[in-house]
Order: C-alpha cells, then sequence, then structure tokens
C-alpha cells in the first residue's frame, strides 16, 4: 500500500514537471540533476539485487548438496536393511 502511495505521488509529481518543461519553467540543469540521482538509485539497486542473487544462488547450492548427501544416505540405509 505504501509502494503504491509513492508510485502514485511520483507519477503526479512527474506529470507536473511534464507541464512544466511544456512551458520551458524547468532549468535543464535541474532535469539533469534528478535523471543524476534517478541513474545513481537504479545502479545501486543493480548492484544490491546482484549481490542478494549472489546469495541465494550460494544458498541453494548448499541446499541441493544437502539434499544429494540425504539422498544418499536414505539409499544406503535402505540398502542395508536389504542386507
Amino acid at each position: 500500500m505504501f509502494k503504491e502511495l509513492i508510485k502514485k505521488i511520483t507519477e503526479w509529481a512527474l506529470e507536473k514537471e511534464e507541464e512544466a518543461a511544456k512551458k520551458c519553467a524547468i532549468p535543464i540543469e535541474e532535469i539533469e540533476k534528478q535523471l543524476k540521482t534517478l541513474q545513481e538509485k537504479r545502479d545501486e539497486l543493480k548492484r544490491k539485487c546482484e549481490e542478494e542473487l549472489k546469495e541465494i544462488e550460494e544458498l541453494i547450492k548448499r541446499v541441493e548438496k544437502i539434499k544429494e548427501l540425504e539422498e544418499k544416505r536414505c539409499q544406503l540405509n535402505s540398502e542395508e536393511k536389504k542386507d
């Protein structure tokens, strides 16, 4: 819900800026500053997402290894019971 509110407020602000830009009311420097800020946020988010994905991949590998070991152990136990 909070994300949706922020999204709506941001959209409204962008619409107002677009209207002002049509009237040449916003200095290019201000637009460039906003653009730079957004690009920096995007890059930071991308870096964080990549780090999180690496961590998740490592966890997946560990759990897969545990599963493999458990399957082997269960298979050995099953074979021992047959003997």
